[in-house]
């Protein structure tokens, strides 16, 4: 869509836009774009005085805290203190004891306190909350046509903006890091390093022709034996390339850059052995879609002769570096592939659970893959993915007493160690450990639906809200404190994000309310 137009439906121009959230420039953002090659867009969310790398620079100790280490052992310790020092974690133990090897540095009471690893989201396409009300309740892919689709009406600030709305969500409840995995991340990513998270860009590359986006029973009707385009394919793979380049260790090592295979019906076998190519000379790790649908399956049965993940096995794709998305229709060949390969699942429980699949994680789990987690396209919120998943795998699982498989310890387990593991940074994230980088989460235990408990780990998950989070601290830094984050301009961005939400869904629902289905 032209900038013209978007400009006469919405009443803002570019300059216009930027102006508007002018209280959130900083000067930091702004030099950042310019050493990046960013254009301006990426700077519309550098809060003011530029902190997007949040605040803190010396020493900082967790005094008589609560901490839920997830290290091998699964550990709960009571009444002990932590100290951060210089991005990682440097004792955890007797408060004056710590205190007497860091007498200068900033106190945190951490009484009444729990401290958690920061989550891990493997797998977010953040533009998409602006079809947030609408993309939830209509199956994969969305059964129920819109007039005009939400995403089209945006301009390229505007997709900007929601993707950073969906990252302070993804903040609020705690994500440390996340994974973007869509096309065109280069327009994006000065913004949403400006949160300060640590970041994953994932750019998806797809080189099919005779399809549209993701398979579904009206395109496999229509469909016909897959070409592919050599074109789309190389100069995805150029994306792919430029974006390292340009931001792999980034923002001191907080941004990684992975390819990633769009959909496995989408790619031909050539894609797939680039992208593997790709993230073996660099060391990365590298993501796909897979087994999101019944019409995937068929299609893949239909024009391939195998089902989807044999398909990947067969050109060489799965492996232990591999974090494949969704893995709901996976039957026993397929699940033993990826088993066998050691290939890391990205579960999108609260996703999988709206659109009325149970992906099978007791089977994939007891052949051999890693399980990680992730949000996927509406909400950002990896509290409700760790809540949805346990009591989805409850349900799916048939043990003599219901109910006690998994626990919430192997829910923090997939979020966050699971997640180091997908990111490729395992010895250094997720778990509190001595050594491993300061990327945690700090909740507020005196609330009526946490307190009393008898275990911390176990009422947050069950009972717990993200605004239960009080503090997060990446790589040893304050990007959120006491509920306010320190980073971008919240309010200037969720003034702009409500603006931008009622022209948008006032323009597609116009004639009035969507036409439901009814029980």
């Amino acid at each position: 869509m032209s900038q013209d137009k978007t400009d006469n439906d919405s009443g803002i121009s570019r300059r216009v836009f930027l102006a508007g959230t002018g209280a959130a420039i900083g000067a930091s953002a702004l030099s950042a774009c310019s050493a990046t090659g960013q254009t301006s867009a990426g700077s519309v969310v550098a809060a003011q005085g530029g902190m997007g790398t949040g605040t803190n620079s010396g020493a900082v100790v967790f005094t008589d805290t609560t901490v839920v280490t997830n290290d091998a052992e699964r550990r709960t310790l009571k009444n002990v203190s932590v100290a951060v020092d210089n991005g990682v974690i440097a004792a955890i133990g007797d408060r004056a004891e710590i205190l007497s090897r860091y007498p200068s540095a900033e106190i945190y009471d951490g009484r009444r306190k729990a401290l958690l690893p920061g989550l891990i989201n493997c797998h977010a396409h953040l533009a998409a909350s602006i079809a947030r009300g609408f993309n939830e309740d209509f199956g994969f892919p969305n059964s129920l046509s819109l007039p005009e689709s939400p995403a089209s009406l945006l301009s390229s600030e505007e997709a900007t903006l929601m993707s950073v709305v969906a990252a302070i969500e993804g903040l609020r409840s705690g994500s440390t890091t996340m994974v973007q995995n869509t096309g065109g991340i280069a327009r994006d990513a000065a913004a949403l390093a400006e949160t300060g998270q640590r970041w994953v860009f994932a750019e998806s590359v797809r080189d099919i022709e005779t399809v549209d986006g993701p398979m579904s029973p009206p395109r496999l009707a229509n469909s016909v034996p897959p070409t592919y385009s050599d074109q789309a394919r190389v100069e995805g793979m150029q994306r792919i390339a430029d974006l390292h380049s340009q931001w792999h260790g980034a923002n001191n090592g907080l941004v990684s850059v992975f390819p990633a295979a769009a959909l496995a019906e989408l790619s031909s076998p050539q894609l797939l052995k680039d992208v593997r190519e790709f993230a073996d000379q660099y060391e990365l790790g590298y993501t796909i879609h897979m087994t999101q649908s019944q019409a995937e399956v068929d299609y893949m049965l239909k024009y391939h002769g195998v089902r989807p993940a044999i398909f990947l096995d067969n050109n060489d794709f799965l492996g232990p570096r591999l974090f494949a998305a969704h893995a709901r229709y996976c039957d026993a060949t397929e699940i033993a592939a990826l088993g066998r390969n050691k290939t890391i699942i990205t579960h999108q429980a609260a996703m999988a659970a709206n659109r009325g699949v149970n992906p099978p994680i007791t089977a994939l789990r007891e052949a051999g893959c890693t399980i990680a987690l992730g949000t996927d396209n509406n909400d950002n919120d990896m509290l409700h993915v760790m809540k949805t998943a346990i009591s989805m795998e409850r349900i799916q699982r048939q043990d003599e007493i219901p109910g006690t498989l998994p626990q919430p310890e192997d829910m923090l387990w997939d979020a966050a160690h699971g997640g180091a593991q997908a990111v490729n940074q395992v010895s250094s994230l997720g778990s509190l450990e001595v050594g491993k980088k300061a990327d945690l989460i700090v909740l507020d235990m005196m609330k009526p639906h946490l307190i009393p408990s008898g275990r911390v780990l176990s009422v947050w998950i069950h009972n717990g809200q993200p605004s239960d989070i009080e503090t997060v601290m990446v790589d040893g830094k304050f990007i959120m404190r006491d509920h306010k984050i320190l980073t971008v301009d919240e309010e200037a961005i969720m003034e702009e994000a409500y603006r931008i939400n009622e022209r948008v869904w006032g323009r597609i629902l116009r004639n009035g309310p969507l036409d439901l289905p009814r029980l």
